[in-house]
């Protein structure tokens, strides 16, 4: 008896975007079943239950499978072996893209070309000579380009400062970011007609603005957490060893609190935080950090002792939001965002409610 065929490429991706119509039709699950994303994601990495790094490849067990299931993808390592590049979870990628609200012929933005995939997505429902693309990395762009090309998109793409823009092509009518902002580039605002729709991350939420001109844009969080990798630049590792002699002070906000219930909260009032935890024998949470790339750095233990360094108290900020969330998690839907040409803030609620200024890139 012959062995059953593995499933093409072409059925797994028809029963990939099958799977994440949620049963409104978006026009974007076409662009699913269509674009094969394992030409842009040809290999990927995988963590162990150590935690190494692992590489698969396509043509290996399991590959395909992965390509086509729900899951962010790592496609590229520094040299200390932390990800700077990954092709984004599906249902996500899908989320943000019926956000733009996007119609053929619109004029759109991408910061953040990465493996060329949301590209190719985007060209295949806008059309090429509508979509236009950046990314910081020269290598990724070349390998992006190429891989648009075999799949037959020609979408407009080049390497800079996707914050910037690209004067030449705007306005634009929608513009969309794949990497962890701080807020929504003011370059990008000045270039985008009134009206127009940006899609963005920031901190652990997608922002959708409606560009309102003269600087101006006004929007809300969507429902759903995300989380995306920042734009590279500077980093500073945190000295845990410097605030051990620090003076221990009380706090009665509970350490998961940061791992938890603040986390998104937290990630708009202290912008690219870091955080990391140290567990008992049994896997159970005793201390929590946090550290910001200016140097502050902050430790709590679950005995409810807190030590804080450098030029900001992070731990501060912890209590802070402590009292305006006091029991419930906040729903992401219920953050938005105010953009004027003198500042951006976020709010709790509406505009009138608790706020915290946005912070510059």
């Amino acid at each position: 008896m012959n062995e059953p065929s593995a499933p093409t490429p072409a059925a797994l991706r028809a029963k990939f975007a099958a799977a994440l119509d949620d049963g409104h039709r978006s026009k974007w699950l076409t662009a699913f079943a269509a674009v094969p994303r394992e030409l842009f994601v040809p290999r990927f990495h995988q963590q162990d239950e150590e935690g190494r790094w692992y590489e698969v490849s396509n043509g290996e067990p399991g590959y395909l499978e992965t390509v086509y299931s729900d899951t962010a993808l790592t496609t590229q390592l520094d040299d200390h072996g932390i990800p700077t590049s990954s092709s984004s979870e599906p249902r996500l990628m899908l989320a943000m893209l019926d956000a733009l609200g996007a119609e053929p012929g619109d004029r759109l933005y991408e910061l953040g070309l990465g493996t060329g995939y949301n590209a190719a997505l985007l060209s295949s429902v806008l059309g090429d000579d509508s979509v236009v693309s950046v990314d910081v990395d020269p290598g990724l762009v070349r390998l992006a380009q190429d891989r648009l090309a075999v799949a037959g998109y020609r979408p407009f793409v080049f390497a800079g400062n996707g914050t910037e823009g690209l004067p030449e092509r705007a306005p634009y009518d929608r513009v969309i970011a794949t990497a962890g902002l701080r807020r929504i580039p003011p370059a990008l605002l000045s270039q985008a007609h009134e009206g127009a729709v940006i899609v963005a991350p920031i901190g652990y939420g997608i922002a959708r603005v409606v560009v309102t001109g003269g600087g101006e844009a006004a929007g809300r969080f969507l429902p759903l957490p995300a989380f995306f990798m920042r734009r590279r630049g500077p980093t500073r590792n945190p000295d845990f060893s410097g605030v051990e002699s620090a003076v221990g002070e009380a706090t009665a906000v509970p350490v998961s609190d940061v791992l938890d219930r603040l986390r998104f909260p937290l990630s708009l009032a202290l912008p690219g935080y870091n955080s990391c935890s140290w567990r008992d024998g049994e896997g159970r949470v005793t201390s929590v950090g946090l550290w910001t790339e200016d140097g502050s750095t902050a430790t709590a233990h679950v005995t409810g002792t807190v030590r804080q360094i450098g030029p900001e108290r992070l731990w501060d900020t912890v209590e802070d939001l402590a009292s305006v969330f006091r029991e419930a998690t906040p729903a992401h839907e219920d953050f938005g965002i105010t953009v004027t040409p003198n500042g951006q803030r976020f709010w709790y609620g509406d505009p009138e409610g608790p706020c915290w200024p946005a912070r510059t890139d």
